[in-house]
């Protein structure tokens, strides 16, 4: 098993936003906590649409 640094969830917090009363985090920093590029998070999201609330 990999050793994967912990995410604390307190700097989670800080990565979410509130836009027109709606939380949100974006992409680049959902990719970061992942740890895969943004380019293939956005991909991954394309195919499994359904499992994203909107």
């Amino acid at each position: 098993m990999e050793n994967k640094p912990s995410i604390v969830p307190k700097e989670i917090r800080n990565l979410i936003y509130t836009i027109r009363g709606k939380q949100v985090m974006l992409d680049s920093d959902l990719a970061a906590l992942y740890q895969v590029e943004t380019k293939n998070l956005n991909k991954a999201v394309k195919r499994n649409i359904e499992r994203f609330p909107v």
